[in-house]
């Protein structure tokens, strides 16, 4: 069983060539970021990823369509195009939490088709303002889709919840048994991201995510199943920043890479 780590593309600001000789260099195995659709782009940021050495996980977030049925067409034209580039995984922030369960079931379907066809696997994400927003919610889509894997991203439950979920601890369990891949970014009850988790006073935040964490290394490590981590700390609006300068409180770059050699030590033993 082996775990490896994934930068978020989310929030760079550099060149893409500079953005990954540091990530390289930082000791990630890879980027997780989505794909613009024209080819030539497409083609040369892959090129960028390969010299580096480094491994892609396909990011989709475009759920922006509030029709259903357009929805579903926009998800297939993108899923089809990340697998095209053939990513160690991908994965999405599926459907729309207005979207009821029958709405969503089709994107569900699609994705485990593609991923079947493709023998690249898809997670859903855990993610606020798509179908798996909230803990009660994804356990109606576990309960009836027994193939279900997902991104736990366990942060914006806390936000939805208001709280760090001691009272939901069965449907926490259950996502957990569902986790090929984490988002490690620590959330609390009013927010989806502490300013910063080496602040002590985020401990009880930060020991609560690592140990619904250690429990998915755990069942990995238990089934010999490989597991990948992005370390996803975000950039404003997540990141707090000072009024009128827009100055960010912390630094993200600094906390992903924390956050990865945190998880590393604590994991790679």
């Amino acid at each position: 069983m082996t775990i490896k780590f994934y930068a978020p593309l989310w929030g760079n600001t550099l060149p893409f060539e500079n953005f990954c000789a540091n990530v390289s260099e930082a000791g990630y195995n890879g980027v997780e970021m989505d794909l613009p659709l024209e080819y030539k782009q497409r083609d040369d940021l892959l090129a960028i990823l390969k010299d580096h050495g480094l491994e892609l996980i396909g990011q989709y977030f475009q759920s922006f369509e509030t029709n259903p049925k357009a929805n579903l067409d926009s998800y297939e034209r993108y899923l089809n195009h990340l697998i095209a580039a053939a990513p160690v995984l991908i994965n999405c922030q599926t459907g729309k939490d207005y979207f009821d369960f029958e709405e969503n079931l089709p994107l569900f379907q699609l994705a485990d088709r593609l991923s079947k066809e493709s023998g690249i696997p898809i997670t859903h994400e855990t993610h606020r303002g798509k179908c798996l927003y909230s803990a009660p919610v994804a356990k109606k889509y576990f309960e009836n889709l027994p193939e279900l894997r997902i991104c736990l991203d366990i942060s914006h439950w806390c936000n939805v919840h208001e709280s760090l979920l001691k009272d939901q601890e069965e449907v926490v369990d259950l996502a957990i048994s569902r986790t090929d891949h984490i988002h490690s970014r620590v959330g609390h009850a009013e927010g989806p991201q502490v300013n910063d988790p080496r602040a002590p006073e985020w401990e009880e935040a930060l020991s609560a995510h690592l140990k619904w964490w250690d429990k998915v290394v755990q069942l990995h490590k238990a089934n010999n199943r490989d597991l990948t981590i992005n370390t996803e700390f975000g950039p404003f609006p997540y990141m707090p920043t000072l009024p009128f300068s827009e100055m960010p409180i912390a630094n993200q770059w600094d906390i992903n890479v924390y956050m990865m050699n945190l998880l590393k030590d604590r994991y790679n033993k």
